[in-house]
């Protein structure tokens, strides 16, 4: 009988290093790809990533290649990032990468080693119904990466395995630690890839015109100075210097107008500027059929949110969210992401 071959993206992380052991105790024919998706900078760490797919595969005998993405991320995750940043939006550039790089270019590239399927570290599952491919949440409710994999298409997570998505982080690195993986005690990475442990207001004045501006309260009073409004995200409570102000409580950002280049703010952790309990999402993307709306869903507003109950209505060729319970840090550019119980149907762009 002839074996399988899955091409597996390796990160060089604990996650896709287990993958791998996964997938040869499975009796597939493994073939490792490290992504080069950004330049090394001597802050991003694919050199250092590099070295440890090399002696995973050492050590399982699997053979492994490197494929340069640069250009593909440059041109579509990178620009996205920053044209988000100039519209004064907040954007997810680990969703897109999903999207463009490892599910499509990444998808792409895998099939010219004529294999049946790609594999990747991710917390996620899938699960076939009838010859449909349906997204499902990892089993390890804390990693559950669903949420960066919502706008990837049916056709692309048919072509894939997720071998660590039924398992509990702590059961990936005991798997690591009994084959004795040279990764086993490597900490997770965090944070976007291209800006490693760097200063992330330092890199955003490398690319985008900062302009200093206002600091004012909902009623337009001005409370102080800001360093340019690309530095602030919506719910935001530290780095406006503007405490001792008023009640005492602190300062959380709570808008941004781009033509009087303000920055709006409220105090208090309770203030009602603060919250919202409707929102328009727009480029909604479905990874199955299209569900009839309007209909009761669950809603993630980022990463490591719970899930909150909501009514999605579209009305006026516009979609709106309308959630169960206000929620603080609702947040333009991000992705709000669709769920009903575990299975993950897609996700919209808050507008």
């Amino acid at each position: 009988m002839i074996k399988k071959r899955v091409v597996l993206g390796m990160s060089g992380g604990v996650d896709s290093s287990v993958a791998a052991v996964l997938l040869q105790k499975e009796g597939y024919e493994v073939v490792a790809v490290f992504m080069r998706n950004w330049a090394d900078d001597g802050i991003c760490t694919a050199a250092d990533d590099y070295m440890d797919v090399a002696k995973v595969c050492s050590q399982l005998n699997i053979k492994y290649f490197t494929v340069n993405f640069e250009k593909e991320y440059r041109d579509r995750v990178f620009s996205y990032f920053l044209s988000e940043y100039k519209k004064g939006r907040t954007p997810n550039p680990d969703v897109m990468c999903n999207t463009e790089i490892k599910f499509k270019a990444f998808l792409e590239y895998a099939l010219n080693f004529d294999c049946d399927y790609i594999a990747m570290g991710h917390y996620a599952r899938t699960k076939k119904i009838d010859s449909r491919t349906y997204l499902l949440k990892g089993k390890d409710n804390n990693k559950d990466q669903s949420y960066f994999l919502s706008r990837v298409k049916e056709e692309a997570l048919a072509k894939t395995l997720f071998p660590v998505g039924d398992l509990e982080k702590s059961e990936v690195r005991k798997i690591a630690e009994e084959y004795n993986l040279s990764t086993a005690l490597k900490k997770d990475s965090t944070g976007i890839c291209f800006i490693g442990e760097r200063d992330f207001n330092e890199f955003l004045d490398k690319f985008l015109l900062t302009k200093p501006g206002n600091i004012v309260d909902e009623h337009g009073k001005v409370l102080g100075k800001h360093t340019g409004l690309i530095h602030y995200t919506i719910g935001q409570r530290r780095g406006m210097g503007i405490g001792g102000v008023g009640s005492g409580e602190p300062f959380f950002v709570a808008g941004k107008d781009l033509e009087k280049n303000e920055l709006i703010v409220a105090q208090g952790e309770k203030n009602p500027i603060l919250y919202k309990k409707i929102f328009e999402v727009e480029d909604i993307f479905w990874i199955n059929d299209p569900p009839k709306l309007p209909r009761e869903f669950c809603v993630k507003i980022r990463y490591r949110t719970k899930d909150e109950p909501c009514h999605l209505i579209y009305e006026n060729d516009k979609y709106i969210v309308n959630l169960k319970n206000p929620l603080k840090g609702v947040t333009p550019g991000q992705v709000a992401v669709f769920y009903s119980e575990d299975i993950c149907l897609g996700s919209g762009i808050i507008k």
